[in-house]
């Protein structure tokens, strides 16, 4: 609109367009922006990294100039946003927490470099380093950007569309929105190349799970990019974009991204203490499952007693009890045999008491956090949830604490990689806000999530349960998994 002289002014293309009878507002510029950055995904991942790079950099050095400029402003001008009556927080902590929740959505895309691990040289030492190091810089630009421009102005005197822009022209620097303008244009680009990279990549996998129709599967051979699932999730995105309005799209993202951490973050806690005792693999690395198993088993046998007959246990009644050697013998393979016993039993409750744990500490971060954000709910019932909440919250957190981790949660899939630290506190606060923000979102965001969980439940119930891998899965011991993965890959090599 800037560089057409105003709103008004902008080609029929470019502008929203308001459907009469249908109460509907259109936007072709965000579906047309949508397609092109889809075209250049289906180019290939080192020309669509080569654009990102460039993008970035645009964005990186616009918001640069809006921290310098604007902290150049508002120290000329005492910060007049901060001299507030109401202080720096005139809608209290709740407001600012519910606003987080909203705008969560510019912090997904770091997420999605793990599912870029095939096109990663060392994907395990690369991935946590890459998500840690954008997440950092990214963090520390959007705290100074705000700042910065919550200071310049009052927060009732932004423009609700142009903020930034805003904030500069009433201070006389309208030449500034030009540089805004560049710097909000490509940070449009790198979000969506970032939103858009990583689902063709999940549809990809899911398909070759059996969970999704092979067509999401297919890999041009010359770009190595799964253009199918580029193209249908392209038209997706710029359908919803044509229809949809920010704020509702905003939310939805919102939803989708703190649901999958708050998973995750489920999931930590489950792989630490409660790991499946049996992992499955496909049926196309029988080979090397069976040649793993059989090598398990010669070790085994090795250790039996019953198979070697050096070390058999049969009693010759015609010698003295206690100067027999079988005897001594047989009553070391008992006293084995009941210290695995026991320690079967001790680690079977081991199990069970993390689990439990883990269950109580979700329904205490829901029962609190629920409480703690509607005050609509009656005074006494409300602390009564907020107090025992808390305490299935403190009690799971000092009993994780206290009870030892699974003895295979390093052989559990691929080992040498990043492990998360300060397990269970950081997977237990993570729920805890993760959650805190989910409630705060309003219950029209949710009716528009259920609708994408409804449809993806639809899709998995008529099709993927019939068609998964895991129908024809080998399920082997966890402990067996790394050394099954290492032998195929030196059968491949």
């Amino acid at each position: 609109a800037l560089l057409f002289g105003g709103e008004d002014s902008l080609p029929i293309f470019l502008s929203r367009q308001y459907i009469p009878g249908l109460d509907v507002v259109v936007d072709p510029c965000a579906a047309i922006l949508v397609f092109i950055v889809t075209g250049l995904l289906c180019v290939g991942i080192k020309e669509s990294t080569l654009a990102q790079g460039i993008v970035t950099t645009a964005n990186v050095c616009a918001m640069i100039f809006v921290i310098v400029a604007g902290g150049y402003l508002g120290y000329n001008t005492g910060w007049a946003g901060y001299k507030l009556p109401t202080g720096y927080f005139p809608f209290g902590v709740d407001g600012m927490l519910a606003g987080s929740a909203t705008v969560f959505f510019a912090y997904i895309g770091f997420d999605s470099v793990a599912s870029t691990a095939e096109e990663v040289k060392n994907p395990q030492r690369d991935l946590p380093l890459g998500i840690a190091t954008a997440l950092s810089i990214c963090c520390g630009l959007y705290m100074l950007v705000s700042i910065v421009i919550v200071g310049l102005v009052p927060y009732y005197a932004m423009d609700p569309d142009t903020p930034i822009s805003s904030a500069f022209a009433s201070h006389g620097m309208q030449w500034a929105a030009y540089i805004i303008t560049i710097g909000a244009v490509t940070a449009l680009c790198s979000t969506l190349m970032g939103s858009l990279l990583p689902q063709p990549r999940i549809l990809l996998a899911m398909a070759r799970d059996g969970l999704l129709p092979s067509f999401f599967s297919d890999v041009n051979k010359s770009s190595q990019v799964p253009i199918k699932s580029t193209l249908a999730t392209g038209l997706v995105a710029a359908t919803l974009s044509f229809f949809m309005d920010v704020s509702q799209l905003a939310g939805m993202v919102s939803v989708g991204t703190l649901l999958a951490f708050t998973m995750v973050a489920i999931s930590v806690l489950i792989l630490r203490y409660v790991p499946p005792d049996e992992v499955p693999f496909p049926s196309s690395l029988q080979e090397s499952i069976d040649s793993v198993t059989l090598r398990y088993s010669q070790r085994n046998s090795g250790k039996n007693p019953e198979a070697n007959p050096e070390t058999s246990t049969f009693v010759d009644s015609s010698q003295p009890l206690l100067g027999n050697k079988n005897v001594a013998v047989d009553c070391l393979i008992i006293e084995k045999q009941e210290a695995q016993a026991y320690w079967t039993l001790t680690e079977q409750n081991r199990r069970k008491i993390a689990g439990w744990t883990i269950m109580l500490l979700c329904v205490g971060a829901f029962g609190l956090t629920f409480a703690a954000s509607n005050v609509w709910i009656p005074s006494l019932i409300r602390l009564t949830c907020c107090g025992v909440g808390g305490v299935l919250l403190l009690s799971g957190l000092i009993v994780l604490t206290c009870i030892d981790q699974d003895d295979a949660r390093h052989n559990f899939g691929h080992t040498g990689g990043f492990i998360c630290p300060f397990v269970p506190l950081l997977p237990i606060v993570c729920i805890l806000i993760n959650v805190y923000l989910l409630i705060n979102l309003g219950a029209a965001t949710w009716a528009r999530v259920s609708v994408w969980l409804l449809i993806g439940v639809v899709v998995y119930v008529f099709y993927g349960r019939s068609h998964s891998s895991l129908l024809d899965a080998v399920y082997v011991p966890a402990a067996h998994a790394d050394e099954i993965y290492r032998s195929s890959g030196d059968s491949l090599a």
